[in-house]
């Protein structure tokens, strides 16, 4: 039996799904016959972004959704759920960071990060709680980052989110253990993506990285899809609480 073909049919809400990591994701699914819909804000985006997706099976569809506002994230939940019928697999992808000196952080500058990293990261987990736990089924995917264990320079308030959001994961795990809902993040490093390729021309900054990372390299996309497709698929059935690290080796050291 090939493998994650019990994903066929599976339905899946990817926040953060029209660039990126979160396509990369989106397309993975999509491939294997999983009816998913992605969100993000801009809705130009998120259109090109479903056309792609839905070039060999009609199994994709957005939302335009802002993981701020909590108001938001519920509608945007609760339409997934109508739309899909249900829902499986949520993949909270959705994050920003503002690079900065610590001194320089400003009190909007940390709203912003917390309240899409960890806010909207919770509020978007626990509607799709209400909806799973009637189910008796469901698998939460939380995109975190190595930044959550360990420091970096002008990312005090990134850290500090993505640090909450793996106690977020231990704590929802927890309590929705007894409903046979699992809940798990992904840590990656950096990855190269288009969003990414203008910060490493900076070649100071993307010397240092790369020396952080013993296996070499920057991570791809399909590096990061393979811990979260295990995650949503059977194979990871008696794994819940957990974060994979897809670092190179970063923290190892």
């Amino acid at each position: 039996m090939a493998y994650f073909s019990e994903l066929h049919g599976k339905r899946v809400l990817i926040t953060g799904g029209s660039k990126g990591l979160g396509l990369g994701i989106a397309q993975a699914f999509v491939s294997l016959g999983a009816n998913v819909i992605i969100t993000g804000r801009d809705k130009a985006t998120l259109a090109e972004a479903a056309e792609q997706l839905n070039k060999h099976a009609k199994v994709c569809s957005y939302l335009v959704a802002d993981m701020q506002e909590v108001k938001n994230v519920y509608a945007m939940v609760d339409e997934a759920v109508r739309q899909l019928g249900g829902l499986d697999v949520l993949i909270n992808n959705a994050g920003i960071n503002i690079p900065k000196k610590a001194l320089e952080v400003t009190e909007e500058d940390w709203d912003q990060i917390l309240d899409t990293n960890l806010k909207g990261m919770f509020f978007s987990a626990q509607r799709a709680g209400k909806h799973m736990i009637p189910q008796g089924y469901g698998k939460i995917i939380n995109i975190v980052s190595q930044m959550a264990f360990v420091g970096y320079y002008q990312r005090a308030a990134y850290c500090s989110s993505k640090g909450g959001a793996v106690q977020l994961t231990k704590a929802l795990a927890v309590e929705w253990a007894e409903h046979q809902i699992k809940v798990n993040a992904v840590a990656p490093t950096f990855i190269e993506t288009e969003m990414t390729r203008g910060m490493f021309k900076e070649r100071d900054f993307y010397d240092d990285v790369i020396r952080r990372i013993p296996l070499g390299g920057l991570a791809q996309p399909s590096d990061v899809t393979g811990a979260v497709l295990f995650l949503a698929s059977d194979l990871a059935n008696f794994i819940t609480g957990e974060t994979i690290k897809v670092d190179g080796g970063w923290t190892a050291i």
